[in-house]
């Protein structure tokens, strides 16, 4: 099936497979300073055509489809809403920061972006180079996604989570996948069989969630720091998946150091059980070798 990627010119990418429109990149949002504004996909569709992103959710509003979103760098908040503290709870602070677009190159098969991410005043934290490629075979696609982060602060920079300030397995922070409130209550599954919430801050080197509509399983680079990563997952409250490497455990970055992250996000069609996620799984992973040796 031939893909089509099309950049737009009012800040949006589309990357179309046939009749159905796989998803819709947002480069340029229109969220208020609050939400840590940065872009995002959203809708994400199946092959079949069902959306499987939510947006701006009533719970959390600062949930953007897909998206690199990050509670702690050093002092900013570039996951959007307010802040936890040791001591304090969550706090509206003005330390939402925003990942600003520069520029934008369109391949056959993805797109290359330049980003920076700013503190609320206007200095530049991090920049970035975001490569994003698609893939599909049969009845599922897959996303891959490589962030490349360069510390431009001019200082260490510490990169933490909710839970590092001392929140229980509130480790939330990477990519985040919020679900469409369709896919709620869906099976969660890990390397080793079916799991549940409590697969929270587990270290798994991929983890799918699976309801009748679809099955999205997120899979962690071998590359990556702290591989395999520990999870955020939710599928009571909201359908959500997040590799998450700073946990439990903050992590470092010296000014002028690179943090790199790479993932494989595969979407498929229908539900699944644990033969079906193990091998979505290794599509991921294979697509995510080949990628690399290209």
């Amino acid at each position: 099936m031939k893909l089509t990627v099309t950049d737009n010119g009012d800040g949006t990418i589309v990357v179309q497979a046939a009749a159905v429109e796989l998803l819709r990149y947002v480069y340029v949002p229109t969220a208020a300073q609050s939400e840590s504004p940065r872009p995002y996909f959203h809708p994400i569709r199946s092959l079949a055509g069902d959306v499987l992103t939510g947006y701006r959710p009533d719970d959390h509003v600062w949930h953007a489809g897909l998206s690199l979103a990050l509670p702690g760098v050093g002092p900013y908040n570039f996951w959007g809403g307010p802040s936890f503290r040791r001591g304090l709870g969550y706090v509206q602070l003005e330390n939402n920061g925003v990942q600003r677009h520069l520029s934008v190159s369109v391949s056959d098969d993805g797109f290359t972006e330049e980003l920076i991410w700013l503190s609320p005043a206007g200095s530049i934290v991090l920049t970035e180079t975001r490569h994003i490629s698609v893939r599909e075979r049969g009845d599922s696609w897959v996303l891959l996604l490589d962030f490349a982060l360069l510390n431009e602060s001019g200082d260490a920079l510490t990169f933490g989570s909710p839970a590092t300030e001392g929140r229980e397995n509130a480790g939330y922070g990477g990519l985040f996948w919020r679900g469409a409130e369709s896919l709620l209550d869906g099976t969660i599954f890990v390397p080793g069989g079916a799991a549940t919430e409590a697969a929270m801050g587990s270290r798994e080197p991929w983890m799918a969630y699976a309801t009748p509509t679809a099955t999205i399983v997120m899979v962690d680079s071998g590359s990556n720091p702290r591989h395999p990563t520990p999870w955020f997952v939710r599928s009571s409250d909201y359908a959500g998946l997040c590799p998450a490497p700073f946990f439990s455990t903050e992590l470092d970055l010296d000014a002028g150091e690179t943090l790199a992250l790479r993932y494989a996000v595969v979407f498929a069609t229908g539900d699944s059980d644990h033969g079906r996620a193990v091998a979505l799984a290794d599509f991921g992973r294979e697509s995510l070798n080949s990628a690399l040796r290209e």
